[in-house]
């Protein structure tokens, strides 16, 4: 586990690392080719690097084991790292938007050789971070990669519009393109967004899951009922259940290590981090229906 946490931070390293180098180039490029389309992808490149950085050190935090302020651990730093970054990406899309659609109007020529040489190290340099990052598991990881991604479809455009100026004077297709391939990330990116927030609301990760998982815990020997099932994630792998099962009667402690025995050989293909249980006798009371509104029943059929 701390491998794979090791192998997501240095990804998301070598992302930061490549960004931030090419960020510079980009400004030094915009001021000698005298293109503002470049100068401003330097500017959306700067949050960028300024985003992915964040999100490096709140993924190397993440990887902490719980203590008494954050029980379960600090995997949900990097669920946040993921939800900065989206809203990041989308109003850097916005303000591309802002930038674009005025240039429809008053379309303005660059040096179109300078761009080239610009866009081909681009697409490179971002291409090869993108890759890394798409190795990667975490949500945080593949929101990162969005970032990457707008960046090179961005240079594939710049690419594409500094090869056609070299030979006609069609200026607009800058803009043009611009404008179609933030349509498209900014799509891609809300989504990732509305699943960040589902994971903050605690929303079941999985309906699928949750009703396999429902359906394991009933057909447990000397299981009758199950409620407050509860299924949640941390970070958008690992994932937490806890549950309340009646059993059909009273029994001993070699009876109940064996059907705890079955319930983790059930579970064991979902990936669970934390899994609490808790077994309840016929007629008991349960105690949690004092505090919360009456959780739904579910009886083996």
């Amino acid at each position: 586990m701390h491998q794979h946490d090791h192998g997501s931070s240095n990804r998301i390293g070598w992302a930061f690392l490549l960004n931030f180098c090419f960020t510079i180039i980009e400004f030094i490029g915009g001021w000698f080719t005298n293109s503002t389309a470049i100068m401003a992808d330097a500017v959306h490149d700067l949050g960028d690097t300024l985003s992915i950085g964040l999100a490096w050190m709140l993924n190397r935090l993440s990887g902490k084991d719980g203590d008494n302020s954050f029980t379960y651990g600090y995997r949900r730093f990097s669920l946040l790292g993921a939800l900065i970054n989206g809203v990041v990406l989308v109003i850097g899309s916005l303000w591309i938007f802002t930038e674009a659609i005025p240039r429809l109007e008053n379309p303005e020529m660059p040096n179109a050789q300078g761009m080239l040489w610009l866009a081909f190290l681009g697409v490179g340099v971002n291409g090869y971070a993108a890759y890394k990052l798409s190795q990667g598991e975490t949500l945080n990881e593949r929101v990162l990669n969005w970032h990457l991604l707008e960046d090179v479809l961005g240079w594939v455009a710049v690419l594409i519009v500094a090869l056609v100026l070299l030979f006609f004077d069609l200026p607009i297709l800058d803009p043009i393109l611009s404008i179609g391939f933030t349509l498209f990330i900014l799509f891609n990116v809300t989504k990732n967004i509305i699943a960040t927030l589902r994971l903050f609301l605690q929303a079941a990760p999985d309906k699928e899951m949750y009703n396999k998982i429902l359906s394991e815990l009933l057909d447990v020997n000397k299981v009758t009922e199950v409620h407050h099932l509860h299924l949640w994630s941390l970070d958008g792998e690992r994932n937490v259940l806890t549950a309340h099962l009646v059993l059909d009667h009273d029994v001993d402690q070699k009876s109940q290590i064996d059907i705890k025995s079955e319930i983790a050989n059930r579970l064991s293909r979902y990936r669970l981090e934390h899994t609490t249980i808790e077994f309840e006798l016929p007629n008991e009371s349960c105690r949690d229906e004092n505090h919360t509104k009456k959780h739904a029943n579910i009886r083996k059929e």
